[in-house]
């Protein structure tokens, strides 16, 4: 007997490196920062984007969860950053660092390519959310920089929920407010844990960003490289949704 399918009605996507270009923008932004400060001018920008990271991958689940201020956690990561290079940097010195760096983000931010032309050919069938382990206000106007407000029907963030993916509260709120089932719902995203362990232990079939070409863990969970050529992102995302094994499985 076949497996029985549902219909897609839902497609989720997470934001950063699956939508927005976090890391291409981050690393854009390290050199471009670096080249207007002696002390950084000639260290390799994989360096700086190592340490930039590492930095962030501590500090931003404590701002999301409330054990440290948005620009403490700023601060801090600037601080990181440019202490191996300058020893004892001031405050003020630190703080002028994170504001050059913010300068050029702003004018160098970029969608990952691809993202706007999918949501444009998706969105008139379907619903679209974003969830994103995110500050909301920053996660709103990324949307509005990058045009895709208006092509998203709901954006869920850690901010607001309280917790961050995978946890499976962050999933459910997603699919209450835009009234779906986990059945008929998609999840791309590039984090595997985040993204694909979060939505299979909800029963949302996820579809794997794999953008660095790492090792698949499991073989049965669908993966795309990049979000071009539309028509074969588009055949991954529109075909019957078969249930998938027994989300226990799925933490380790």
């Amino acid at each position: 007997m076949s497996p029985i399918t549902s219909p897609i009605t839902t497609i989720l996507f997470d934001l950063d490196d699956t939508l927005f270009d976090h890391a291409g923008t981050a690393w854009a932004t390290l050199a471009a920062t670096a080249a207007g400060r002696a002390s950084l001018q000639e260290v390799p920008v994989a360096e700086l984007y190592g340490r930039y990271s590492e930095a962030l991958e501590e500090l931003h689940p404590q701002v999301m969860t409330g054990r440290i201020s948005y620009l403490a956690a700023r601060q801090e990561r600037f601080q990181r950053l440019l202490a191996p290079y300058e020893p004892a940097p001031t405050v003020a010195e630190v703080t002028l660092l994170a504001e050059q760096y913010y300068a050029h983000y702003q004018q160098l931010r970029r969608p990952v390519a691809g993202a706007l032309a999918l949501l444009r050919a998706l969105k008139p069938a379907y619903k679209i959310g974003v969830v994103t382990n995110n500050r909301m206000a920053e996660q709103q106007e990324k949307l509005r920089y990058l045009g895709l407000s208006e092509l998203v029907d709901a954006l869920i963030t850690s901010e607001e929920v309280g917790v961050l993916k995978p946890a499976p509260r962050i999933y459910q709120v997603a699919l209450e407010r835009l009234g779906a089932r986990p059945a008929e719902t998609i999840m791309v995203g590039d984090n595997w844990q985040a993204d694909v362990v979060g939505a299979l232990a909800v029963g949302i079939r996820p579809l794997w960003l794999n953008r660095t070409g790492v090792a698949r863990p499991l073989p049965h969970v669908a993966e795309i490289t990049s979000l071009e050529p539309l028509a074969e992102v588009l055949r991954h995302l529109t075909q019957p949704a078969q249930p998938s094994p027994a989300a226990s499985l799925y933490y380790y």
